[in-house]
Parts: C-alpha cells; sequence; structure tokens
C-alpha cells in the first residue's frame, strides 16, 4: 500500500510540477528534465507514468478539465430552470477559476494554444456536457440565443478568464458585486431578448 501511494505521490508531483512550469514558462520552455527537477525524481521517472511530454500535458490537461467541471457542476441539478442553471455553474465555474488559479490558468493556456493535442481536446470538452445540454435545452426553449456553443462560451464563460489574469496581475480586485455584474454581463450576452 505505501509503494502505491508512493507511485500516487511522485505522479501528482509530476502534473503540480507541470501545472505551475507551463503556467511560467509557457509549454516550449518546460523541458522534461525541468519537471522532473520540480518534482524531484529522475527524469527516467516520468517515462514510469507517461509517454513523452506531449502525453504528459495531455493528461495534465484531462486531469485538471474532469476537476474543473466536477466542482462546476457538482450541485447543478439537470431538472433547474435554464437561467437558475445557468447561475448556478457560471457561478461555480467563477469560484473556481478565482480560487483554484494555477490551474484555471493552464486551462486557459491548452486552450488558447496548440499545445493539447484534438482527441484530448474533445475528451475535454466532453466533461461540459451538462452545460452544452443546459444550453440545448435552453435553445429549444427559446431562452439561450440559437448560435454557436463555441459563441456561447465565448460570450458567457471565457470573459471569466480575463478577470482572473487581470486579477492574479493586481490589476483589478474582484468583490461580490464585480461577480454579480460579470454574470449579468455573462446572461445578457447568451439569452433571447424579449
Amino acid at each position: 500500500m505505501a509503494k502505491l501511494q508512493k507511485s500516487i505521490d511522485k505522479r501528482n508531483a509530476l502534473i503540480k510540477a507541470t501545472i505551475e512550469l507551463v503556467n511560467n514558462d509557457g509549454f516550449h520552455a518546460t523541458p522534461m528534465s525541468k519537471i522532473a527537477k520540480m518534482a524531484s525524481v529522475s527524469p527516467a521517472t516520468i517515462y514510469l507514468y507517461f509517454e513523452n511530454k506531449q502525453d504528459l500535458v495531455n493528461k495534465t490537461y484531462i486531469e485538471v478539465k474532469a476537476e474543473y467541471t466536477k466542482y462546476a457542476f457538482e450541485t447543478y441539478d439537470e431538472n433547474m430552470p435554464v437561467k437558475a442553471g445557468f447561475e448556478l455553474i457560471w457561478k461555480r465555474i467563477a469560484d473556481f477559476k478565482l480560487k483554484e488559479c494555477e490551474h484555471a490558468m493552464f486551462l486557459a493556456q491548452c486552450d488558447n494554444t496548440p499545445m493539447i493535442d484534438e482527441p484530448s481536446r474533445q475528451e475535454g470538452i466532453k466533461h461540459l456536457q451538462p452545460l452544452l445540454d443546459l444550453w440545448a435545452r435552453g435553445k429549444a426553449e427559446g431562452i439561450v440565443k440559437p448560435i454557436s456553443d463555441y459563441l456561447l462560451y465565448a460570450y458567457a464563460i471565457n470573459p471569466l478568464s480575463f478577470l482572473m489574469m487581470i486579477q492574479k496581475r493586481g490589476a483589478f480586485q474582484l468583490n461580490k458585486s464585480h461577480i454579480e455584474e460579470a454574470y449579468q454581463s455573462a446572461w445578457s450576452s447568451i439569452k433571447v431578448c424579449k
């Protein structure tokens, strides 16, 4: 049992080091040797868990995306009204991005660069299915604009990454009223105007 835990700890240290180094140095400036050193393992140990750097980054992305969406949908009930469901999911996403800033930054980098391969990206999208289903229901009910899910995500969710980054830089401190204003703006951007 202790050997298994040690193995899990090593793998987790590699994931943590990958997130930190990619966030600080970028994908291309993060060699495997640097990841191993930060994780306090030998470079050869990485290959016990991952095929190569691409595999390490892809698996890290999928794990972080799963953690992010688990948090986002943890208290969501698919029978909620569309607006209430969106508000709950949006505010949980905001909470995650502001509390788990390092993980959220890593996801933002992965979403905005070609460092993740397409199968891993598609796997990440599957984790968003409850939100996509909510939007589909909202479109069918005439509540959500009948536009691409990519556009809905760009207008309603992506601005949270911008807010997270400016808060991390210290340029702007989000408070409860800012979060509420940001949510209202997100909802306004995707709801059908009546």
